[in-house]
């Protein structure tokens, strides 16, 4: 729970929150709430909301079917964010990489982000993120989002959820 952070729902935006934990079964340390406003051919946005210390796992943005991949800016609502991306890793990051995962993050150029402060990733770049200590709520900004393209470094991850029946 994020204690002390709120943002206003509608009841149907409430019962459309997705909640991904990509088939990790680790929620609180690899993992991400959202729901989406609009998601259009054009545009999107979306409210991500993580834990404390959550993070939500390498990957990038492909092209598909033809088209760019997404490009999406990041604008920190609440709490506080770290943001990596490709580019000159940072000597020693902030976040802490979520155990027996490590070799699944390979980029580290830190970006943080606080209330009122956004960063865009460009379509294609590798990025991952992690709420600081108190959680964060982030808006999501962005061209077409096609989550069941994204491609992760952890082969273990399924994006889109898998419902299993039982015999």
């Amino acid at each position: 729970m994020l204690k002390g952070i709120s943002i206003a729902l509608t009841e149907h935006e409430m019962e459309q929150i997705e909640v991904a934990g990509f088939g990790l079964d680790q929620l609180e340390a690899q993992g991400l709430q959202l729901v989406t406003y609009v998601n259009t051919e054009r545009y999107c946005a979306k409210e991500l909301m993580l834990f404390p210390n959550q993070t939500c796992p390498e990957h990038l943005h492909p092209q598909v079917q033809g088209e760019q991949g997404k490009m999406e800016t990041f604008r920190c609502r609440t709490g506080s964010v770290y943001l990596y991306v490709e580019g000159e890793a940072t000597p020693v990051i902030q976040a802490k990489i979520p155990p027996g995962s490590e070799a699944y993050y390979t980029v580290f150029h830190e970006v943080a982000l606080s209330p009122g402060e956004q960063y865009t990733i460009q379509p294609g770049v590798k990025h991952w993120f992690q709420a600081g200590d108190e959680g964060a709520v982030i808006s999501e900004f962005s061209s077409t989002s096609r989550d069941e393209y994204d491609i992760f470094t952890d082969p273990r991850i399924q994006r889109m959820p898998v419902i299993q029946e039982d015999e």
